[in-house]
């Protein structure tokens, strides 16, 4: 098969990705082959290709917005069939047994796999999941509307439940990606009021023609005090700035998975009862739900496509700021 393979992280600007004939996985017990037909392009794919997490697998094959059809399955598989439409996310996989499983949060697992990170994921024509955390798409979107929604959409939905804004209440957007031009369609739909600080111009137009209320730079102060806020970037610098916007008793929810260094500030942000909490990736029911959520508005994502060579040009326009909404690429 046809893959994009990371031998060894690297600066994107040197076009690390090498696109080459791969081995075709083979399913194994519990999973399932999927003839992929998209995969989103994510800023956690910079980091694993950049360094920036450090490398569980060397070669790797990136990508974890996968969507596709079921090939064939391996022993046990019971859930899906040959021909089914899927979708497999960046939680491959988890052990079941850790103290977080136990507890119902599996997205805090100690020993989980992660998808074009640990295992081979979707810049590929075949990628391989694990049946019970594969999951059903929806009819109403298209392979390439639907690939987003599987990181930037559920990353954005669980952002959106920690930071506990209700209808009617003020929340702030830092960085209008992937994730973000998601999720405002999710907060609008709850009846939120959404304000959006990024420092683009196309994006900041973005973030109005989704109904925004209020379009400004990363740093610029929203013309009134947020109930929650939410940092896509991964700008540790801006959590000082989005604190300032806080409400007394305001959350702060940071929805990277790598951030650069958080300044140091004055107690006076966090002081009045304000909370800073991190996602950590998601749980099955958070994908499902919002699979579900995304289906009833329905969520409508605007992709930028690119073909599986072309990774490394999608991945460096990503770096740079230069695509509206979400990256996908398109599998031959």
């Amino acid at each position: 098969m046809k893959a994009c393979v990371l031998r060894a992280p690297a600066p994107i600007k040197t076009n690390p990705l090498a696109f080459a004939d791969a081995a075709e996985p083979q399913p194994g017990r519990g999973e399932v082959l999927v003839r992929v037909s998209a995969c989103a392009v994510c800023r956690t794919d910079l980091h694993v290709i950049e360094g920036e997490l450090p490398p569980r697998k060397s070669p790797i094959i990136p990508g974890h917005q996968i969507v596709g059809r079921i090939e064939k399955s391996g022993p046990g598989v019971t859930r899906f069939r040959a021909g089914e439409r899927v979708g497999i996310a960046w939680l491959h996989s988890t052990c079941h047994e850790c103290e977080f499983c136990r507890a119902g949060r599996e997205n805090l697992c100690e020993r989980a796999n992660f998808t074009g990170y640990t295992v081979d994921g979707g810049y590929a024509q075949y990628a391989i999941g694990a049946e019970e955390f594969v999951y059903a798409i929806p009819a109403s979107f298209s392979d390439e509307q639907a690939a987003p929604l599987l990181c930037a959409g559920i990353i954005g939905f669980r952002c959106l439940r920690v930071s506990g804004i209700q209808k009617g209440q003020r929340l702030a957007f830092y960085g209008f990606g992937a994730a973000a031009h998601i999720a405002i369609q999710v907060a609008r739909h709850w009846g939120a009021e959404v304000f959006a600080c990024t420092r683009e111009a196309k994006h900041q137009q973005l973030a109005l023609e989704l109904g925004a209320a209020w379009a400004g730079g990363t740093v610029a102060e929203p013309p009134a005090k947020m109930d929650a806020a939410i940092i896509f970037a991964p700008a540790g610098e801006i959590v000082p700035a989005a604190l300032a916007a806080l409400k007394k008793g305001g959350t702060l929810v940071l929805g990277g998975i790598h951030m650069s260094a958080i300044p140091s500030f004055d107690y006076d942000l966090l002081c009045g009862e304000r909370v800073i909490r991190s996602v950590a990736n998601n749980t099955r029911e958070d994908g499902d739900d919002f699979l579900r959520v995304a289906a009833e508005i329905p969520i409508r994502t605007q992709t930028e496509v690119f073909e599986l060579s072309e990774a490394n040009r999608a991945l460096n326009a990503l770096k740079s700021d230069g695509v509206r909404g979400a990256a996908v690429l398109r599998i031959p």
